[in-house]
């Protein structure tokens, strides 16, 4: 596969490394990188802030709980699935523009029609998750237990909801991979020789 019209889309468990394997890629494979950055293009798109995208991000059902209050949005169509079509417009722009790799926001859906994609999904054993994230986020390995499977479930029924598809099921995706097998630079090795392959 060329290069230079490849696009990466990484699907990842918290804790996995899944955002470093992206970046690596990204930068080994001289492209866009795109993780929380969709959110600043999808914000552009829709008129919205950033910040509004970002308390929305990756989980369903932010948007009708934080305006149950105000009919004024729903007048206006604005819901979460509006606000899911503004990030995907987002995506589909920024993947039309430039060889890319796009880490979670269910980029492997809303691109899947175009050639040239590639579709990871990265994992690690679930104590390497826990450290990973303890360390991250300086909390103790209950508080961390607690980040990864709530998130986890939020991330699962988002994805799940506008794809119609299971995360983390691997007959969405091309690769799965462990970091706890490989390490990052070894599963960016093999994802590389990979797309190289194609």
């Amino acid at each position: 596969m060329d290069r230079k019209k490849v696009i990466v889309n990484v699907g990842r468990q918290i804790g996995s490394g899944g955002h470093i394997v992206g970046k690596i890629l990204a930068e080994r494979l001289c492209c866009d990188f795109y993780d929380k950055e969709i959110l600043n293009l999808a914000a552009k798109e829709s008129g919205f802030s950033e910040e509004f995208f970002r308390q929305k991000d990756e989980s369903k059902g932010f948007f009708s709980s934080f305006f149950h209050f105000d009919s004024y949005f729903y007048k206006n169509d604005l819901s979460d699935e509006s606000l899911f079509k503004f990030q995907s417009d987002a995506i589909r722009k920024a993947a039309a523009s430039s060889p890319c790799v796009f880490v979670g926001r269910c980029a492997d859906y809303v691109l899947r029609d175009m050639a040239n994609i590639v579709n990871v999904f990265i994992t690690a054993d679930f104590q390497d998750r826990l450290r990973n994230v303890s360390e991250r986020l300086d909390c103790d390995k209950q508080q961390a237990k607690h980040i990864i499977e709530s998130g986890e479930k939020s991330r699962a029924s988002y994805y799940n909801f506008y794809t119609g598809k299971k995360w983390g099921d691997s007959s969405s995706y091309d690769l799965c991979i462990s970091t706890s097998r490989l390490g990052t630079d070894g599963v960016v090795d093999f994802i590389e020789k990979y797309i190289d392959r194609l």
